[in-house]
């Protein structure tokens, strides 16, 4: 099934989800070494854009992800993982990366 995905620059990019509230936490990119080693332990991987490796998220934090499941969208060029978060997701310290709001749009 990885091989069907559409990667652009051999990344895609993943959208992470509570498995509880549904929360969106944050949006990351992933190479096919990380979705496998996804697949395989349970524990979400990541492809550091700024590092250039792989990243186990939480394995310097401890804020790690344990992922319940993995869907693909239609266009098969985006993974939505649902995880179980421990601690936070964002490293400003929040709970999701996605906690400003953009002013100006029905202005």
């Amino acid at each position: 099934m990885i091989m069907k995905l559409k990667f652009v620059n051999d990344l895609i990019p993943v959208i992470v989800q509570d498995s509880e509230t549904r929360e969106v936490l944050m949006l990351a990119y992933a190479n096919e070494e990380a979705l496998r080693k996804t697949l395989e332990t349970g524990k979400a991987h990541y492809w550091s854009r700024s590092r250039k490796k792989l990243w186990l998220k939480g394995e310097t934090s401890g804020n790690v992800q344990d992922v319940v499941d993995v869907k693909i969208d239609c266009d098969e060029d985006a993974v939505l993982y649902i995880v179980r978060q421990s601690g936070v997701a964002c490293h400003t310290g929040k709970y999701s990366c996605f906690y400003r709001k953009l002013e100006g749009l029905n202005e």
